[in-house]
């Protein structure tokens, strides 16, 4: 990755020839479980606002703006069809951890698929709400897998100087699902059959049997295999992960060092999830806190107000095709994905997330003071409010969206990466039902709704806010850093001290056996002759 730091010393292919991207390609394949999560997002989002749709699962409402025909749905059950998959979701991310520990990360995604294809039949077939729903909660079931065993898969088996921009291909791929989703949606909204929305649902079989069969084909993750005391085929799958042979001395130093790690690990006992929360030299509690709220957060921006609801918003705010609004931000979404990829390895994890919690602050409360302003018909105002929240998706596309995914991936020690990244992603899930459910009522009009339209974005520009405080004293600088690595800086400094340490680390090398060595109050002009990461 331009401008990436090589660091040297632990993680999967880091002093191998830069020209092996082996890993990288295998590695970055697990991002297309992201398709699986975006598409059903954007999907759900358009379903809502098609005819067909309407008449099948509604029942006859007056004519407006939202069912111009005639046909609609009640503000609870949208909220209930939109929300009930993130409380699928969140039971699988939950059970993800065993399944993890047990079956492993790759097995565990080729499941996942299964799980998913079972609730998309459901949905496909559904002629009623009800089953249409439990459709949606059994796919939710799968995605929620996905979410945690992909990250997980990919931090594992990536090579470290770029495991960063390889982990944030995930919502790389939520991006491209939703921008798919937007535009097969459009091309069938005005089918005048059920093929109007089962053709957006049943494609859904395709991204599942892609993901299943090409993760049947791929190694398992290394460090799963030597937690499981399978040292040969670790030795096979990180000699296929680097394109070197079992036996090189790369590949073997990449072994001794997890088996060192894990031996550590495993001195302290068995984990259990009591163990996530354990004051310790790891700083195990805090490292599992900061991942629970770093994904509440991701959420917590407002942006799959915009996927989930996109569509029936712009509709009320007066705007005539809604449908090709939710194709443009989708796209912004998918292009700016690209460069917070890349920044990432470039600028890093800490940077970043600050910048774009900023951006999306000030979008957001500018929007919320526009619609608050105006009237609904000012068309001026309206073209304002679409290009303020592309800038909005754009900040949080390069920063929040990929990031919480590479530092949730990263951060946690092996002993108890399964559970606390499966406790980390039940949080994103928790939070996406909570607003999914939520925010039909806190925007729509009518009895009991609190009929806030744009004035919402106040609530997402005060948690953006709140966003920059977290993560400034929570998120440490990881790029460049081995697993193992990442480790040492939790155990000598805070996050906001994080910068410094980090070159430190990378500058002496320091692997595991020398985590005594490099005590944190180290003066920086020791590493000045170094090359300035």
């Amino acid at each position: 990755m331009p401008g990436g730091p090589v660091a040297t010393g632990g993680g999967i292919g880091a002093n191998a020839p830069k020209s092996k991207f082996a890993g990288v390609f295998m590695s970055a394949f697990a991002a297309f479980g992201g398709i699986l999560f975006g598409y059903d997002t954007g999907t759900i989002s358009g379903l809502q606002q098609m005819p067909n749709w309407l008449r099948t699962f509604g029942h006859a409402v007056p004519v407006s703006a939202t069912f111009p025909d005639g046909y609609g749905i009640t503000s609870g059950q949208r909220s209930l069809v939109v929300s009930i998959l993130s409380a699928g979701t969140f039971c699988g991310a939950l059970s993800a951890a065993p399944v993890a520990d047990i079956v492993g990360r790759r097995s565990g995604l080729v499941v996942s698929c299964f799980v998913f294809s079972i609730g998309i039949a459901l949905q496909t077939a559904a002629t009623s709400l009800s089953l249409f729903i439990v459709g949606r909660v059994i796919a939710g079931l799968g995605v929620g897998l996905v979410s945690t065993l992909a990250p997980m898969y990919q931090s594992e088996c990536s090579p470290k100087w770029i495991r960063g921009a390889v982990v944030g291909l995930y919502q790389w791929g939520i991006t491209i699902g939703l921008l798919l989703a937007a535009i097969i949606n459009n091309a069938t909204k005005n089918r005048p059959d059920h093929s109007s929305y089962r053709i957006p649902v049943a494609i859904q079989f395709v991204w599942a049997a892609i993901l299943a069969g090409g993760m049947a084909v791929l190694p398992e993750s290394p460090r799963w295999l030597i937690r499981n005391h399978r040292d040969a085929d670790a030795a096979q799958a990180l000699g296929r992960l680097t394109s070197l042979p079992p036996d090189d001395p790369e590949v073997l130093y990449e072994l001794d060092e997890i088996r060192l790690n894990l031996k550590r690990e495993e001195e302290l006992g068995k984990s259990s999830y009591l163990d996530c929360f354990r004051s310790s030299d790891n700083r195990m509690c805090f490292r599992t806190l900061t991942g629970i709220f770093l994904q509440a957060w991701q959420q917590l921006t407002g942006v799959n107000f915009i996927f989930y609801f996109g569509t029936t918003f712009f509709t009320n705010a007066g705007i005539h095709n809604p449908f090709l609004i939710s194709i443009a931000t989708s796209t912004v979404n998918v292009g700016m994905t690209l460069p917070g990829i890349w920044g990432v390895e470039r600028f890093g994890r800490r940077r970043l997330l600050l910048v774009g919690a900023v951006g999306m602050t000030v979008c957001e409360y500018m929007i919320a003071i526009i619609g608050s302003a105006t009237k609904q018909t000012n068309q001026s105002a309206q073209s304002a409010e679409v290009a303020l929240v592309c800038f909005y998706i754009a900040f949080f596309a390069s920063t929040w969206g990929p990031i919480a995914w590479v530092v949730t991936g990263e951060i946690f020690p092996l002993k108890i990466r399964a559970k606390a990244m499966s406790l980390s992603v039940a949080s994103n899930w928790l939070w996406n039902f909570a607003i999914a459910y939520a925010t039909p009522y806190l925007v729509d009009s009518g009895k009991g709704n609190a009929d806030l339209g744009t004035k919402v974005f106040y609530v997402w520009g005060t948690t953006c806010f709140c966003c920059i405080i977290f993560a400034y004293f929570c998120i440490p600088e990881t790029k460049g850093l081995s697993l193992e690595q990442i480790d040492l800086l939790y155990q000598n400094v805070a996050p906001i001290n994080s910068v410094s340490y980090r070159k430190r680390l990378i500058a002496e090398g320091t692997v595991l056996s020398e985590a005594k060595a490099l005590p944190a109050t180290r003066r920086d002009d020791d590493v000045a002759s170094h090359e300035k990461v």
